[in-house]
């Protein structure tokens, strides 16, 4: 008995959910993109039509409710020149805007020349996608709704026998209701899939859900997803725990040499290394040595600090001795990064790091701290975040440092389920001696190598930090 065939995929062009769908979106078949008002259901769309143009394909865009001077413009502020393509004639835009604010009675209307201009403009463009943009709004129009979802299955049993990958969507009422407001997936079954946008804690988070794929796989559940304002939607990936491919061990220095010496050498190259601690401890600290370990050796580094700005940083640094990184930075070397996370979600905030590394292409990455972005999202919201930072780190082979702030000293056990995502975890300590407290360090965790598991004692000094020698 033959295996059954594979239907082939269409790649989307949307980051990330090509993996989820296994590929992309079937060929030659209709899928269907649910949504509230907001959740990003025209952006993929268009999205889905600029990466086939880019790949040399023909695409028709029909609109029921968004003017095409508008999306044109919008699409514009994307940088993608949809222009461009309408004057060499790869891409077809067909207007079936109601006028608005009107009902009409659907006898009215002759929806036999609306199916036929879309016929016309597919064989016209040889089209090989097709993304038919609120298909829904076409009910609030017209009197007999009836007639208006039989002639909306017409149209899209035309695009079927055309055999071009369409691409439908449609408006949702509820976050977590029917599919669909207009029952439109009964006509594009094959593929459903349900971007939601819902409200909790005061924030908006953004999730992808691949509801229905025939003919594959695909993963289940919600992932969430952010919007860059250059590459559109990026859904972020919850592969992190994953293997990925064996790559040769590369150790970097911290730049403590005794810290360096417990490590047996260095952290590792391509993996986080958690540094957690209480407030005062030299998290902080800590992660300066190793952004100018890295500029030493001539290396491109990111930071990122969400409990300080990006002066007070850097002037920090200096007065402990550790010079140059403002000369690094204007050398376009290093770069410093303040934000504040109540001010944005941790989907766009991973969306902001991910262009960062994919533009600059550092080979160490600091983010300060862990901490605050827990606490200022849904435990949720931070896992995911997480996640798609170790999958980030590993797939572009960076060495990078986060810390956590510790309400006590911790101890050796795990902060969060951060710490059994990291390859190195290392604990500051404040330890009491002789009526006064000292600072402590501990290798608790260093994956793939043996280290010295004694904790030392950690001074901070006109020289930065040292390791003081066990004796």
């Amino acid at each position: 008995m033959k295996p059954p065939a594979r239907i082939e995929r269409l790649a989307t062009g949307v980051d990330g959910l090509d993996a989820i769908t296994s590929g992309g979106l079937p060929a030659g078949r209709s899928s269907l993109v649910a949504g509230t008002a907001g959740s990003g259901k025209t952006l993929l769309a268009v999205q889905f039509l600029v990466a086939g143009l880019a790949a040399g394909e023909t695409a028709v865009l029909v609109t029921f409710d968004e003017r095409p001077e508008d999306l044109v413009r919008n699409a514009a502020s994307l940088g993608w020149d949809l222009r461009e393509h309408l004057d060499a004639g790869n891409l077809a835009i067909v207007d079936l805007t109601p006028p608005r604010g009107e009902t009409i009675a659907t006898g009215e209307f002759d929806f036999g020349a609306l199916v036929a201009r879309v016929e016309a403009a597919v064989a016209r463009t040889h089209a090989a996608r097709v993304a038919v943009d609120a298909a829904g709004g076409l009910f609030t129009h017209f009197v007999d709704s009836g007639l208006v979802r039989r002639e909306l299955a017409r149209l899209i049993d035309c695009l079927r026998t055309a055999g071009v990958t369409a691409l439908i969507t449609a408006e949702r009422t509820d976050e977590y209701g029917p599919v669909a407001r207009y029952a439109v997936e009964e006509f594009v079954a094959d593929t459903v899939i349900v971007l939601r946008n819902p409200l909790g804690r005061e924030r908006r988070r953004r999730t992808i859900e691949v509801l229905k794929l025939r003919g594959g796989g695909h993963e289940r559940g919600e992932h969430p997803f952010g919007i860059d304002d250059r590459r559109g939607i990026i859904v972020l990936p919850l592969s992190g725990l994953e293997s990925g491919p064996d790559a040769p061990l590369r150790q970097v220095s911290i730049g403590i040499e005794g810290l360096d010496e417990m490590c047996s050498g260095g952290i590792p190259g391509d993996a986080i290394t958690l540094v957690h601690g209480p407030s005062g401890a030299g998290k902080s600290l800590l992660a300066c040595h190793f952004v100018q370990a890295g500029l030493g050796a001539g290396e491109r580094v990111l930071h990122y600090c969400f409990e300080d700005s990006r002066d007070r940083l850097l002037r920090h640094a200096e007065a402990i001795g550790l010079g140059g990184l403002r000369e690094a930075e204007r050398a376009g070397r290093l770069s410093v990064v303040s934000r504040h996370p109540e001010r944005l979600g941790l989907e766009d905030l991973f969306v902001e790091i991910h262009r960062a590394v994919t533009e600059l292409q550092p080979r160490r990455l600091v983010i300060d701290s862990l901490s605050v972005l827990d606490r200022v999202s849904s435990g949720a919201a931070f896992r995911e975040f997480v996640v798609g930072l170790v999958d980030t780190v590993r797939n572009h082979r960076i060495a990078t440092l986060c810390t956590h702030e510790v309400a006590s000293d911790g101890g050796g056990e795990a902060v969060t389920h951060v710490s059994t995502m990291s390859d190195c975890l290392i604990a500051l300590r404040f330890r009491e001696h002789a009526g006064a407290y000292r600072r402590t360090v501990q290798v608790v965790k260093l994956r793939g190598s043996s280290h010295d598991l004694a904790e030392r004692e950690l001074r901070i000094g006109e020289v930065g930090i040292t390791v003081v020698p066990r004796a």
